[in-house]
């Protein structure tokens, strides 16, 4: 575990830093235009980043509606995964949701992918069914999960 962290709201400033997250963590990186459109014109979307010295290592998003949070990803930097930090990015993100009045949080994650699976399942998320062919670059199947909040 790294000693010292910060959480704060994503800033159009830290757009450069995210993308260079997006593009070591995912084969289908979001455009520097989405995360752009993300928070100046989707009032449902919430985006906190995760900082170490300074250095943004991480973040995460997710759309609010009513009282349901949908995560639209999260990513921490690769080399300092492994460090908890994933952990403690989703559970800041579980309290911001649960403070904006949502009682439920879902997300999709790759049916592959067992490390962020049982991170989710740590967090108390379970199994909610499966998205047919959900991942673009390869057509893999996600799997929804859910957790009340």
């Amino acid at each position: 575990m790294v000693d010292s962290f910060v959480f704060r709201s994503m800033t159009e400033e830290d757009i450069d830093q995210i993308l260079e997250i997006e593009h070591a963590s995912f084969t289908l990186p979001w455009s520097r235009d989405a995360f752009y459109n993300e928070m100046h014109h989707n009032k449902f979307a919430v985006y906190i980043v995760i900082e170490v010295e300074g250095k943004i290592i991480g973040y995460c998003g997710a759309w609010i509606v009513i009282d349901e949070a949908h995560i639209t990803n999260v990513a921490i930097l690769p080399e300092y995964r492994g460090r908890k930090l994933g952990e403690a990015l989703m559970e800041k993100m579980i309290s911001v949701a649960r403070s904006m009045g949502a009682r439920s949080m879902t997300l999709e994650v790759r049916v592959t992918n067992n490390i962020a699976q049982s991170l989710y399942r740590k967090l108390g998320f379970q199994k909610g069914g499966i998205r047919k062919n959900y991942y673009s670059d390869n057509q893999e199947d996600a799997l929804i999960m859910w957790v009340n909040l």
